[in-house]
């Protein structure tokens, strides 16, 4: 039976599917001590289809660009399950980086990612407030438009 943050996902038509599997050296989650660090996720929908592709500020728009960013704490979310088994031992999310594939001249990455933090806290509550950085970037695999990564306090 799945958990109480996972029930308030799937109140929201949100249903968590099976992580991607990491494209390169690396491991999609490490865990250490009660701290769960998540690998960067890029806007895949459970297809591996991209939900936004290109740059914001030339042909994504903010709106496209906070959906690829749900899309992003929605994998995350999935790598946790993976990780732990049960999203509600996930004591608090204590930071999300940001990452927005964005012409030099595009302000607004921080809208971009509310698309993530918004989802969080609508997972967690006040759990789900975090630290968060956001970066413009020249480009991401695979010409996504955004790649979140997280930090999670665990039990």
């Amino acid at each position: 039976m799945a958990g109480a943050i996972e029930q308030k996902l799937a109140a929201q038509g949100i249903t968590l599917h099976e992580p991607a599997a990491p494209v390169a050296n690396y491991v999609g989650f490490v865990r250490t001590g009660n701290l769960l660090f998540v690998s960067g996720q890029v806007c895949v929908d459970p297809q591996g289809k991209l939900i936004a592709k290109g740059k914001l500020g030339a042909g994504v728009t903010v709106e496209q660009g906070s959906a690829a960013a749900r899309g992003c704490a929605i994998n995350l979310l999935a790598q946790i399950k993976a990780a732990l088994g049960d999203l509600d031992k996930v004591v608090r999310v204590v930071r999300l980086g940001g990452f927005v594939n964005s012409t030099p001249d595009f302000l607004d990455g921080p809208k971009v990612l509310n698309g993530a933090s918004d989802l969080m806290v609508a997972a967690f509550g006040d759990r789900g407030r975090h630290a968060r950085t956001t970066v413009g970037v020249a480009v991401l695999p695979a010409d996504a438009a955004v790649e979140v990564e997280g930090v999670f306090e665990v039990s």
